[in-house]
């Protein structure tokens, strides 16, 4: 039996301690933001926060974060400051990776609020968009950072 805190709520699995953790929270808990990309952590499109950090669902054993706080987009308000300058900025084109794109801006601005382009730069590396949404990714993260 696993126990797991996603979006601050309990959960108690029968799975195995080796299971990833993206495949517990997709096909478990049927929470779909997160999602199936590279399967090996090289895109990020699976990326959830655990205790505030970006981590990659597919390669995470589900036993690796067990009694962590596990934070899928879903968990955020709909009034998010950074929910809010993605669509003041009109970020998502097509979506897929979007999720773990917004959550990676919630834990940088967590660590750094007011983020340079270098610190935006470094916390994006690794989460490709495949749309290029990178200019409106910056801009929504300097949205927030300003308070506007």
């Amino acid at each position: 039996m696993i126990s797991l805190v996603v979006n601050g709520k309990r959960h108690e699995l029968e799975v195995g301690a080796d299971t990833p953790l993206l495949w517990v929270l997709r096909e478990r808990l049927l929470l779909t933001a997160a999602k199936y990309g590279c399967g090996v952590g090289a895109c990020g499109a699976c990326t959830v926060l655990v205790d505030g950090a970006p981590v990659r669902a597919c390669v995470t054993p589900v036993a690796a974060v067990e009694g962590k706080a596990i934070l899928t987009a879903e968990g955020l308000a709909e009034d998010h400051p950074v929910v809010a300058a993605w669509v003041a900025e009109e970020v998502p084109q097509c979506g897929f990776c979007q999720p773990a794109q917004v959550l990676t801006a919630v834990s940088l601005l967590e660590r750094i609020p007011r983020p340079d382009d270098q610190a935006i730069n470094a916390a994006f590396a690794g989460n490709l968009c495949r749309c290029g949404t990178y200019p409106r990714i910056r801009r929504a993260v300097k949205r927030v950072a300003e308070g506007t």
